[in-house]
């Protein structure tokens, strides 16, 4: 016999339960002797952990609302002194003058710019940009540095 010979009915039917002792199935119909779980339309709620406060209940109550905007940090011009040549934020954050190379980065008015620098970061005060283009130096915006996965 080959397979483009089988009937189209030669899947065989499920087994249906608790149709009488001879069909293999009745009496309990799979469900084993007595208890709450062999009765009918019962059962235990999700998340019941039999009688023990339940992880959910344990588990504080986190209020209000986590916003998933990636934060702005500042980075003032006084403090781009140390600097030589390109300035971004990998850089920023080399230097400890930042919290994260991912995170947006805007340049403010702070202190004296005496380098000629180029600087590529995510925002700047028009301000600050004036003292970037009086000291020699250029800006460019960028885009904020995605950070990959290691997965």
């Amino acid at each position: 016999m080959k397979f483009n010979q089988l009937s189209v009915n030669s899947a065989k039917s499920k087994k249906r339960v608790g149709r009488g002792i001879s069909a293999g199935r009745g009496k309990t119909a799979g469900r084993g002797t007595k208890g709450q779980k062999a009765r009918a339309g019962s059962g235990k709620k999700e998340g019941f952990e039999g009688g023990q406060t339940p992880i959910m209940m344990r588990a504080p109550k986190l209020r209000g609302f986590k916003s998933f905007r990636p934060s702005t940090e500042t980075v003032y011009t006084g403090q781009l002194n140390d600097f030589s040549g390109n300035v971004d934020n990998l850089a920023l954050y080399e230097a400890g003058l930042v919290k994260s190379a991912f995170s947006n980065v805007k340049l403010v008015v702070k202190g004296e710019l005496s380098k000629a620098l180029k600087i590529s970061l995510q925002g700047i005060s028009a301000s600050a940009l004036e003292v970037v283009q009086k000291a020699g130096g250029s800006f460019t915006k960028s885009e904020r540095p995605k950070q990959v996965s290691t997965k």
